[in-house]
């Protein structure tokens, strides 16, 4: 990624400056607008490139389990394609729709860390402090840095797999940050601090109560002035623990129970729609929506909210795990997959993704509202769907072709297409969702008579 044009930040600022009042200022990390700095071509996909984008999705509404779901794919050399198929719930008649707002899951991270990231640039904590710095009282976090907790490298254990059977029985209880910390720090560590990757709920938690001591400030406000309000973000907030529902109109959110063991009960699907946040916290608890994810990972991808240095220091990534194909690493609390950056995410009742590549411009943002099959499944969703358009055409090669055809912005050029594949192929993506769906699809009703 090259970040030339975007200006280093060069404002020195003291940890209680760290607010709404400083982004203001103009002391900002970039030279222009946050985000997106691709032009977009303003039109559909060809029919055949959105016939194909469609199919894939209800296949998947069907794999999953879920009543609808919310999608966007913006390739800004070809075209966009943005859709809500299905209802809001199994059997009733309230469409989906593409304002909808959703929960992002362990999509929240990327958020947390990107806090870190700009906290840093502010000069107020760096990557390599450690945690019991700012939280001095805690024991068994010796050796652990900022940097860790968000690179997965800290070696602590993950306390969702020890609690998500009681997440999922009982969705409005209100965990303490203290609790699931606990059960994840009272597990058997994975590793010493720094060795081998391994996601971690629990370092992400600790890392918002963290910041929270270095900044002076709940995380919640400093999501809103570090990361939300320059993005533009409307939709998007970290609720607190007793904020139970979903803001504005949203889909129903269905999984499937659990055993005592953590497997789903097929035949048993449960709505857990009122939910309380404090199950996932900083690793886990913001509500968004397609279009505000889709600003969101496009900036992520970018660098465009950090300097360059920072930036840089975010994306250098580490292999998850040995048994990990090469294209796939993680960077502070984002993953890259080829060459898309962003992240995929799962709470009961939803599992979503968002993906950019900061070359072209593509963009990728999914989410069904049951969470049966886990994040994977929407990450290899959304693979598929990237698979499909790669190798669009570019709209200028494409205009004229027939209906449907792509046609470029008329402010600007359409972007080039890109000329490097994929590592995958959209079959070998359709596979991994073959793989991930733990539930098999209702059968067909048999024919009349």
């Amino acid at each position: 990624m090259t970040n030339a044009g975007r200006a280093p930040r060069r404002c020195a600022v003291s940890a209680l400056a760290v607010s709404a009042a400083l982004l203001l200022s103009g002391c900002t990390g970039t030279a222009g607008a946050v985000g997106d700095s691709h032009p977009q071509v303003q039109a559909p996909f060809p029919a055949a490139i959105a016939g194909r984008l469609d199919a894939a999705l209800a296949e998947a509404i069907t794999q999953s389990g879920s009543s609808g779901a919310l999608a966007g794919v913006w390739a800004p050399w070809a075209g966009q394609w943005v859709v809500s198929p299905g209802t809001t719930a199994p059997g009733n008649a309230v469409p989906m729709g593409t304002a909808m707002t959703y929960r992002i899951g362990t999509n929240t991270t990327a958020l947390t860390c990107t806090v870190l990231a700009k906290l840093v640039d502010e000069g107020i904590v760096k990557l390599d402090d450690q945690v019991s710095t700012y939280l001095d009282r805690m024991v068994g976090l010796e050796g652990v840095t900022l940097g860790q907790l968000c690179r997965n490298t800290s070696g602590l254990a993950d306390y969702t797999r020890n609690l998500l059977p009681q997440f999922v029985k009982n969705p409005t209880r209100i965990w303490p940050a203290q609790e699931v910390v606990s059960s994840g720090m009272g597990s058997p560590r994975v590793g010493l601090p720094g060795g081998v990757w391994a996601q971690s709920d629990t370092g992400v938690v600790l890392l918002g109560m963290a910041l929270e001591e270095a900044a002076h400030q709940d995380l919640s406000s400093l999501y809103r002035s570090l990361v939300l309000d320059p993005v533009g973000m409307t939709g998007t907030s970290l609720p607190g623990p007793n904020e139970l529902g979903l803001p504005g109109s949203h889909p129903e959110g269905l999984t499937a129970a659990l055993d005592a063991a953590g497997h789903p009960v097929c035949d048993s699907v449960l709505t857990v729609t009122e939910l309380s946040p404090s199950m996932g916290g900083a690793a886990a608890g913001a509500v968004s929506t397609l279009a505000d994810q889709k600003k969101w990972v496009s900036a992520l991808a970018e660098g465009s909210l950090l300097t360059d240095a920072t930036a840089k220091a975010q994306w250098a990534t580490v292999a998850e795990g040995a048994d990990a194909p090469g294209w796939r690493r993680y960077g502070l609390g984002a993953e890259q997959i080829g060459p898309l950056r962003g992240r995929s995410g799962a709470i009961p009742g939803f599992i979503s993704a968002a993906y950019s590549d900061p070359a072209s411009g593509l963009t990728i943002v999914v989410a069904f509202n049951n969470s049966t099959d886990g994040a994977g499944f929407a990450e290899a969703v959304a693979r598929r769907l990237a698979a499909i358009v790669w190798a669009v055409p570019a709209a200028d090669d494409t205009a004229g072709t027939g209906a449907g055809a792509a046609a470029p912005a008329a402010d600007s050029a359409p972007a080039p297409a890109p000329t490097t594949p994929l590592p995958w192929t959209e079959e070998q993506a359709a596979e991994a969702i073959r793989a991930a769906t733990a539930c098999a699809p209702p059968a067909a009703p048999a024919p009349a008579g």
